[in-house]
C-alpha cells in the first residue's frame, strides 16, 4: 500500500481528508468485530489514539480525525449496540461545535481503554 492511502504520511502530517477512504478500505469482516460491541470499539479506537500520539499529533488533531470517524460511522453505520445508538443520536442532534466536544470526550473515553 503507497503511502497515498494512509491518513498520516511518512513525514507524519495528518491528512484527515484521506479518512473516509481509509474506513471504506477496512474488510467488512474486521469492521464487524470493531463495531460489535462497544468495548471492541473503544479498544480498537483507544489503540489508534495511541499509535497518533506516539506520532506526536496533538489532541486536536485526534478529535478532528475522530469527528470524520463519527461523520462516518453516522452516515454509513447502523448502530450495533445500545451505546452506538446512543452516540449516533447524541451526534445527530449536535451542533457542530457539540459533535467537536463531543470527538474530544470519546478520545479521552477511548484512551482510558486503550
Amino acid at each position: 500500500m503507497s503511502e497515498y492511502n494512509h491518513v498520516v504520511d511518512k513525514e507524519d502530517h495528518l491528512a484527515a481528508n484521506k479518512v473516509d477512504s481509509a474506513l471504506d478500505r477496512i474488510n467488512p469482516a474486521k469492521k464487524e468485530q470493531i463495531l460489535q460491541s462497544f468495548d471492541s470499539f473503544k479498544s480498537y479506537l483507544g489503540k489508534r489514539i495511541e499509535l497518533a500520539e506516539k506520532l506526536g499529533l496533538s489532541e486536536e488533531q485526534i478529535a478532528v480525525t475522530a469527528e470524520k470517524i463519527a461523520n462516518y460511522l453516522a452516515a454509513n453505520e447502523e448502530p450495533r449496540n445500545s451505546e452506538e445508538k446512543l452516540l449516533n443520536e447524541l451526534w445527530k442532534v449536535g451542533t457542530p461545535e457539540e459533535q467537536h466536544k463531543l470527538a474530544h470526550m470519546l478520545v479521552r473515553l477511548a484512551q482510558r481503554a486503550g
